[in-house]
């Protein structure tokens, strides 16, 4: 039977019949790589049947029979948060990210702390240095001595063949999936082709052989995992390393996770032992917080499960330009916006023809549209030279009207405040006056952006209305 030869788009993963300069899928030039089909490959259902009927499946109940293996904890507890608790055994997790933002570092670290608690039940298998450079960066680690089983191979023939045993390594760390090939396949590793098919096969044997799956996986120029978006289908838990080269702050987040909470973060900090971990994250992000100072707010967000506080920094300056300037580092540029928008429409606020800047402190990226009314008030500060309150947090979606809306886990964003010494909270509410809530801090409800610009306007009087309740 003669095979032809397919073309795909090492961006999406798309084939096509014939050679193109630009993918009609994703729109990517120059992605498009000539790969043979392997002679070994299956002719498809049509080819099975000619062989025969296939295997009776089994089904069992969804209550089980056996008590659930417990998960594999591995002792760095922002890496156990963001997993949901630890390593659940037989799953795969892919962690992505940018070069040198401490991938490698990090699954060493864990790596290390596993095969510290049980000797020799974790691999590390690197296919992008050699073993003595390994050892190299564990010695910088002060980990030299942990009972890691270290090896360097990029054949998922060879890593099947010593993997594929009853006393398997209860962890196996594959850094990175990129680099793995199998050599059924004519195209070279890091392929979409080689990607997918080296990802199978070793989750096949995680699953069968109920070791968990660590896979290092490379990014793109745009931030995205490279290769086949359906690796991020396969695996069971996708965390992305975040951070700015700038800061020494790494924020790891879920994405996925099938066995616990998504938009978890863990923070560590880069040191020249490692990844330290940070377990009061609001109180690193807010250190050098220096009192009063116009333009900056401080938002009281969620992250996953976890409340956290962090600076949000606005910069309001006169353009030269026809067309201002709208720079945005660590929030939606097209939330910022809406909310320029919204405070020019609703409430008067001139920022045409003034430059406006935005930053979130620390490095950290926020998502949730909770964030709106903080990054408002840092604005509104910065356009008119007034500060927020120093002992303020700010909180709450904003729509198109210029209403406030109320958003979810008020009581922890503001127990969290309370905890680091805030005494007062812009946020949204049912009308009325404000209450004093459980944690003590006292409310400012604001149900329009005009309210805010009020209270922003006459600090003063926000406050004796605060201390009236």
């Amino acid at each position: 039977m003669k095979h032809h030869a397919v073309f795909v788009c090492q961006a999406c993963g798309a084939a096509h019949a014939k050679w193109a300069g630009r993918c009609e899928s994703c729109g990517e030039w120059n992605a498009i790589v000539e790969e043979a089909p392997s002679s070994n490959a299956p002719g498809g259902l049509s080819a099975g049947r000619s062989r025969g009927g296939g295997r009776k499946v089994d089904f069992v109940t969804l209550a089980g029979e056996s008590a659930q293996a417990p998960r594999r904890v591995s002792g760095i507890a922002e890496l156990d948060r963001v997993l949901g608790g630890g390593l659940v055994p037989g799953a795969a997790v892919l962690i992505g990210g940018d070069p040198g933002i401490g991938k490698s570092t990090l699954l060493l670290q864990a790596a290390a702390a596993l095969s510290t608690k049980v000797p020799g039940t974790c691999a590390y298998i690197s296919g992008e240095e050699a073993i003595d450079q390994v050892r190299l960066r564990a010695a910088r680690l002060g980990l030299e001595a942990a009972p890691v089983s270290l090896a360097a191979a990029t054949s998922v023939r060879d890593l099947i063949a010593s993997l594929d045993r009853p006393d398997a390594p209860g962890t196996v760390v594959i850094d990175s999936i990129q680099t793995m090939y199998v050599d059924t396949l004519d195209s070279a590793p890091g392929t979409v082709a080689q990607v997918r098919a080296s990802a199978q096969e070793l989750i096949r044997l995680a699953k069968q052989r109920g070791f968990s799956l660590l896979l290092v996986g490379h990014v793109t120029k745009e931030g995205m995992i490279a290769g086949p978006k359906v690796l991020e289908h396969m695996v069971d838990t996708v965390l992305t390393f975040e951070g700015e080269r700038g800061h020494q702050f790494r924020i790891l987040r879920a994405t996925k996770n099938r066995f616990g909470p998504t938009d978890e973060i863990g923070v560590f900090e880069m040191t020249d032992s490692g990844l330290t971990e940070v377990a009061n994250p609001s109180a690193l992000f807010l250190a050098e917080r220096s009192g009063e100072v116009a333009g900056a707010a401080v938002f009281a967000g969620i992250e996953g499960t976890r409340p956290v506080l962090v600076e949000i920094q606005a910069l309001v300056a006169p353009s030269a330009l026809g067309t201002p300037r709208r720079a945005v580092v660590g929030w939606d540029s097209g939330r910022l916006a809406m909310v320029i928008a919204v405070l020019e429409a609703r409430c008067g606020l001139v920022l045409a023809g003034r430059d406006v800047y935005l930053n979130v402190a620390g490095g950290l990226r926020i998502g949730e549209p909770a964030a709106d009314l903080a990054v408002a008030a840092a604005l509104v500060s910065a356009a008119s030279d007034r500060p927020v309150p120093a002992q303020s947090v700010v909180f709450g979606e904003i729509g198109l009207s210029g209403e406030v809306r109320a958003v979810s886990q008020s009581d922890a964003r503001l127990k969290e405040a309370a905890k680091l010494g805030f005494t007062q909270a812009f946020l949204p509410s049912p009308r009325g006056k404000a209450q004093r809530s459980s944690s003590g801090i006292e409310r400012r409800d604001i149900g329009h952006l005009q309210d805010l610009l009020a209270a922003l306007a006459d600090p003063v009087r926000s406050s004796r209305a605060a201390e009236v309740i």
